[in-house]
């Protein structure tokens, strides 16, 4: 068989100053056709698994480009076009094949386009329209009736951290595959909870239900489940929670498992996500904790979710405590990092940082600083894939230490701080820039996990959100949009 995979993904906060250009996907990642490495990213995963399958099944294999922009804000219309286009153009040169793989995140939105990659995918089925279309979708997307009907298969992440995409990748192939061969026909249903919500596969009830959902999978008919979580932060028609079965053959079947699973979720309400405390409480019920570090999550300042990752108001609670040893990092602030790493290690100078990127950033923060370690690559592992923060580095302030850094990403693992020399076991708090996907690295070496609501830049209540595009009625907008 002949397969063609491509690659296109970001995570559009509609909300975000930060614009998204051509140069947002250039310097994040992008790789021509045949110049994908052999680890997989967040988004490009069905390349590496595509690759095994051809390997293994004597198949031919045709890259197209992969590439990522970190989230941020709205993407320029002649830059999606451009990528959309040189996407579709190198299907095109492909053409015959048999499927068609596609590395998506599921809420990217342009100028133009409040659907990207419903807008894909249907390009793409009028190109190649008797090939098996599959996409693998990150669980924060905003899951359109376009997209459905455009592919024959859809499967996005079931954990939250995103500890599973090459594992989604591999049985997105595989069931493409299966169906381009004739043994399967996906039916799929769908079921919009007509709520915005979500829920951490860390905790219960996340963890149990989707253990429950894995094991579904490959019986009685049943070939795949995805839970779309969706993305509040944006202002389009599909935010919101849905759920995608698909059945052999048996529409009637899927849909009526979508309905069943999804009502189940409707009912957690705010259950399936922890008590976010404010900064005062969450430092004092830090101190209160027996043993270290603490690990607080800077949940609403996530560069994972759009936003700058710059906001202060946490490091100023903890210069508050100045006999309190701890590590807040990564923060981004390209300006201070550049500075820090051409004074060097040793250097001591007065330093503004942070606060930079909004009035919800909170005030920068003046101080004498002495520069722990600077590095020009801050590089860390995020599962199978490598993420590099660029020039970056520590500084301390007393037993406070920062990490400043010229890329802007979420803090995915504690290499973040050891890499410049922070020994996490010497701090009683650790604050990292991460919604959820801090916790598979840092769980084993933490005392605790408490959820911070520092009150933005991303907005964290959907009820206070001014959408004007959004379905109604939905929850918690809305009172009872069930009935």
């Amino acid at each position: 068989m002949r397969i063609f995979a491509a690659s296109l993904g970001t995570e559009t906060n509609t909300f975000a100053p930060i614009p998204t250009d051509r140069r947002s996907f250039e310097t994040a990642f992008y790789c021509p056709p045949g110049t994908h490495p052999d680890t997989p990213t967040l988004c490009s995963a069905p390349i590496v698994a595509a690759r095994r399958f051809a390997a293994e099944g004597g198949h031919t294999l045709i890259e197209g480009t992969a590439t990522w922009a970190e989230p941020a804000g709205i993407v320029g219309r002649s830059t999606y076009e451009g990528l959309r286009d040189e996407i579709l153009g190198q299907l095109r040169a492909a053409l015959p094949v048999d499927v068609v793989l596609f590395g998506l995140h599921g809420c990217m939105v342009a100028h133009g386009y409040d659907d990207c990659e419903g807008d894909l995918l249907t390009r793409a089925r009028a190109l190649a329209p008797g090939a098996v279309i599959g996409a693998e979708l990150d669980l924060h997307a905003h899951l359109s009736d376009a997209m459905v009907q455009a592919a024959d298969v859809i499967v996005a992440f079931k954990e939250f951290p995103h500890t599973d995409f090459l594992a989604r990748a591999e049985e997105l192939t595989a069931l493409c595959l299966r169906t381009a061969e004739g043994r399967i026909k996906p039916a799929a249903g769908l079921f919009d909870c007509r709520s915005i919500g979500g829920y951490m596969t860390s905790r219960e009830p996340g963890r149990s239900f989707v253990d429950r959902l894995m094991a579904m999978e490959g019986r009685d008919g049943i070939l795949s489940i995805s839970v779309i979580h969706g993305f509040q932060a944006a202002d389009v028609y599909d935010v919101g929670t849905k759920v995608l079965v698909y059945a052999d053959g048996d529409q009637a079947k899927a849909a009526a498992l979508a309905e069943q699973l999804g009502r189940e979720v409707i009912s957690w309400g705010a259950s399936g996500v922890p008590v976010h405390l404010k900064p005062a409480e969450a430092v004092a019920e830090a101190l209160r904790t027996p043993g270290g570090p603490v690990v607080l999550a800077d949940r609403w300042d996530n560069p994972g979710g759009g936003v700058a990752g710059d906001s202060t108001f946490l490091i100023e609670e903890l210069l508050k405590h100045p006999d309190i040893p701890s590590a807040v990092g990564a923060l981004w602030d390209p300006g201070a990092a550049a500075f820090c790493v051409a004074a060097g290690p040793g250097a001591e100078l007065p330093l503004r940082f942070g606060g930079k990127a909004a009035a919800t950033s909170g005030r920068p923060i003046d101080a004498l600083v002495r520069i722990r370690a600077a590095t020009d690559d801050l590089r860390i592992p995020f599962e199978q894939s490598i993420v590099s923060l660029g020039p970056s580095a520590a500084v301390t302030i007393g037993t406070l230490d920062v990490v400043l850094a010229t890329g802007r990403a979420q803090t995915f693992n504690p290499a973040v701080f050891t890499e410049l020399g922070i020994d996490l076991g010497s701090k009683k708090i650790v604050v990292v820039k991460s919604s959820n996907h801090f916790h598979a690295a840092f769980a084993p070496l933490a005392a605790a996990i408490i959820y911070v609501d520092c009150g933005g830049p991303y907005p964290p209540d959907p009820a206070k959100i001014p959408y004007t595009k959004i379905r109604r009625p939905i929850a918690p907008l809305d009172p009872n949009p069930w009935l």
